[in-house]
This record gives structure tokens, sequence and C-alpha cells, in this order.
């Protein structure tokens, strides 16, 4: 493995930096487009039938979550070696034919195809953190792996909102708008995106390495390293609480209704790109990395424990810019993970970081709607905010495993 360096990268030119933020955003924009009217395609393929339609809709979410475990650490480990941009433009193109089939999709058959290539070609995030790694000094990149978080958000807000309105024209035009947003995107990074790793800072491509386990070696040989991905494993599974449960739980709890609920979401999201685009670079100027991720970790625990108890929707409404709050974690654990290898070792880092998160995508939806149900269940304890409840302890074994790991940080 390279030692770190101490050394400040070349500064990304604004056209490449937005390259990054525009790439994000149109991954998420082109996932988001889709996800409304999934369900319903789902639903005309299996020939009007809503429990089948449901049953694949679950299996087709755990196996994009397991293509994203697989997938992420070889996309990492193959930028390593041939550097960010052709991974990055190849796994563009590819979502963008993937999206096409998809829409050209005659049976459920193809459209699981779809989604394990989507899984696939999607898990160039990776890729896009270690290039923003490359191109920013060490004191920068939690600003800047903030702004890619709100990119992200962004397009989670209005990618639904965009598709649902495609979907009242045509069903299969969102995949078709999608696929456009994607192939427009290679051609433009094409013209626009610099190579950000330089041919001697690359290393060897080694398929052992090159999965989960394999990356293992690499977050092993920095306990602070293991540390920090332990707790980053559990920010994400107590994150993927909102995912899991929020609709259900809302609509159960406050009787809301799917116009509620999506208010709801859009203030959620509203407030998180406001923590992540406007307050991640002054929170790390006056807190510090360190403590930006302990102050993100500990209002995320107080807005879950605010969910979790509100009686009423008002109150569930009022915890919302407390949890937004959490969004300070994640740039401030980048920006810290980020500081532990040098350049040829960021692919592999950020592939190891995304499997972890892979795996925690692929427990939350069970744990948090089992203990939702056991919450409500006749016969159990009644506390429909169990699943908030467990994700606020989530990120107190988040928090410790943190401090442990960052004590050398301590000013």
């Amino acid at each position: 493995m390279t030692e770190p360096s101490t050394a400040a990268p070349a500064p990304a030119s604004r056209a490449a930096f937005g390259f990054i933020l525009v790439t994000i955003l149109l991954d998420t924009l082109a996932f988001g487009v889709m996800a409304p009217v999934l369900p319903k395609l789902l639903v005309t393929l299996q020939g009007g039938d809503i429990a089948s339609a449901a049953t694949m809709l679950g299996i087709f979410g755990t196996v994009w979550a397991v293509m994203q475990f697989l997938a992420s650490p070889v996309l990492g480990s193959l930028s390593d070696r041939f550097g960010r941009r052709p991974v990055l433009l190849l796994s563009l193109f590819g979502l963008g034919l993937d999206y096409i089939l998809m829409a050209l999709a005659p049976n459920v058959l193809w459209l699981f195809i779809g989604r394990v290539l989507s899984g696939i070609t999607g898990a160039s995030y990776a890729t896009g953190m270690a290039y923003v790694a490359d191109t920013t000094a060490p004191e920068n990149r939690a600003k800047r792996f903030g702004l890619v978080g709100a990119g992200w958000g962004f397009g989670f807000i209005v990618g639904p909102v965009f598709g649902g309105y495609l979907a009242g024209f045509d069903l299969r035009l969102p995949f078709w708008v999608a696929a456009g947003l994607c192939l427009l995107n290679v051609a433009y990074g094409f013209f626009i995106l610099p190579e950000s790793l330089p041919k001697e800072k690359r290393s060897a491509f080694k398929w052992k390495s090159a999965n989960f386990f394999g990356s293992l070696t690499l977050l092993r040989s920095i306990p602070a390293l293991m540390g920090l991905a332990f707790a980053m494993f559990f920010i994400r599974l107590g994150h993927d609480v909102n995912p899991a449960v929020a609709v259900i739980y809302t609509q159960y709890r406050y009787v809301w209704t799917e116009q509620d609920v999506g208010l709801m979401l859009a203030a959620v999201g509203i407030s998180t790109m406001i923590v992540q685009a406007l307050l991640i670079g002054p929170a790390v100027k006056k807190l510090g990395e360190r403590g930006s991720l302990i102050a993100g970790i500990t209002f995320g625990g107080l807005g879950f424990v605010a969910f979790a108890a509100a009686p009423a929707g008002w109150l569930f409404i009022a915890g919302v810019p407390l949890s937004a709050l959490f969004g300070l974690a994640g740039p401030a654990m980048q920006g810290l993970v980020t500081r532990s290898v040098g350049a040829s070792d960021q692919g592999k880092l950020q592939g190891a970081l995304a499997s972890v998160a892979s795996i925690a995508t692929i427990i939350a939806p069970i744990l948090f709607t089992q203990s939702f149900a056991r919450g409500i269940s006749a016969d159990g304890p009644h506390v429909p905010g169990l699943p908030y409840y467990l994700a606020a302890v989530m990120l107190v074994m988040a928090l410790l495993l943190a401090l442990r790991a960052t004590r050398k940080h301590e000013s």
C-alpha cells in the first residue's frame, strides 16, 4: 500500500469538479425518475398481479444492493489501475444502455437483467469520490464531499417528481429520459473531464483485492481506518431507517395521506441539502472534521429519538431540521478516511467503503420493517417508534467507534 501523501493535490478545474457533481446528480436523478414507475411497470408485466409485483420489487432491491456490494471494489480497483476517467465514462455509458434495456423490456426477466446491470454500472459513485479526493486538498475535502452529497440529495428529491410527471405521458418514458441524461453526460465528460490520477501514482489491479474481503486488507492495515469503516456501517444502517419505514410509519401513526408523506420527504431532502451544501464548510472550519463527525452523529441520534417519541405529526416535522444535521457526518467521515491512504489506493478505499454501505443497505429494510411490525403487533410492546429507537442505538454505536478511531485527531 502506498503511504498517504502529505502534498496537496492539484486543484480540479471548475469544469472537472462540475462534471463529478453532474455525474452524481444525473445518476441519482435517473434512478429517481425511474423509482415511481418501476412498481407500476412490474404490475403491468405481471398481468396486474400486485402481490407478485411487490415480491419482485423486493427481490429487485436486494439484487441491486448485492451488485453494488460486489462491483464497488472492482470498479474502485480498476480506477486505481487505469485512472478515474475511463471507469467513470464507461460506467455512465453502461448505465445509459441499461436504462434503454429497461425501457424496451417486454417481460420481467429483461427488467431483472436491467436491475442487475444497473447495480453494477451504478457502482461508479465510489470512483467519483476517489476523483474528488485526488483533486482536492485534504483540508477542503469535507466541503466538497458535502457538495457531492447535496447533488445526490437533489437528484432524489427532483427525480421522483419528474418521473411521475413523465409517466403521465407514457409509462416507459422515464426510462428513456434517464438513458438520455446518462448518455448526454458521457458526451459532456468525454470532452471536459481530465484524468485525475497520474500514471506514476497508479497501482496494479489484483483480483484478490478487488472484492470486499480483499479490500479488508487495506482497511485492516490502518487500525483507525478499520474503526471508521465500522462506524460508517452503523451510520449507514441507522440512516436507512427512513427509506425503510418513514412512509408506512407516518401513515400508520399520524394517518398521513400520500401528499402529506411527499411533503415530509421533500422537507427532509431539502433540509439535508442545505446542511451539506451550506453548513459543511463552516462546521469543519469551526469544529474540525472530527468535531463535525461527532456533532453529525449526535444530531442524527437525537433526531431519530424525536421521530420515535413524537405523538403528533407536527412534532415529527419539528424533528426534521434536527435530523438534517446528521448530514454533517458523512462528508466529515469521508474527509477523515481519505487522509489515511495515498492517491494510488483512493479507488480501493472508496470501493471498500461502498461495499460496507451496501451491506447496511441489504440489512436495513428487513431490520427496520420487522422491528416496526413487532412494535405495532397485538402481542408486542406497542411501540410504533421502535425502528427509530433502534436506529438511534445504531448511531450510539457509530459514535463510540468514531470517538475511539479518531482520538489522534483530537486537538
